[in-house]
């Protein structure tokens, strides 16, 4: 189980993490949590599902939600910035996207942007199209993805 994988190597490292999820709506936080000692490691979790919540609890920009919308790199990664800024976590993950029904031309349901941000260090941003295989897949699939992110920034 990544989670398990994600706690123990985090553990050994001494990195405590934080979440910043939207659309995913915790489920991070929850599968991390889950894991009997995970409060040796999960430090917190935000859930800001509006842009206002985004604003109030991660300082993320009004201005970068009108540039470029919730579901976008950019505000991606000033969630996970704002999660460690926020936080006393060594490494953030964020998550925002379209789970679905809907979406639009630019925007389709199944879209979902990343980010990592390591306190002291560089944040990375990334986006997956999971396609339309309804809200439940598209928000497990972006549940595991961060999983793997925190994983791969772990390790």
């Amino acid at each position: 189980m990544i989670a398990v994988e994600v706690l123990d190597s985090a553990r050994a490292k001494g990195i405590r993490i934080a979440t910043a999820e939207s659309c995913t709506g915790g489920m991070v936080a929850v599968a991390l949590t889950e894991i009997p000692g995970s409060s040796t490691v999960f430090e917190r979790g935000f859930v800001t599902y509006s842009n206002a919540a985004k604003v109030e609890m991660l300082g993320v920009l009004p201005a970068t939600l009108d540039a470029f919308g919730a579901v976008s790199e950019q505000v991606a990664q000033e969630m996970a910035e704002g999660a460690l800024a926020h936080s006393s976590a060594d490494l953030a993950v964020s998550i925002t996207g379209i789970a679905g029904p809907g979406g639009s031309e630019f925007k389709p349901e199944g879209r979902v942007c990343f980010g990592i941000a390591r306190r002291g260090g560089e944040t990375h941003t990334e986006t997956q199209d999971f396609g339309a295989p309804g809200r439940s897949a598209v928000r497990t699939k972006s549940c595991d993805h961060a999983l793997s992110l925190l994983a791969a920034a772990i390790s």
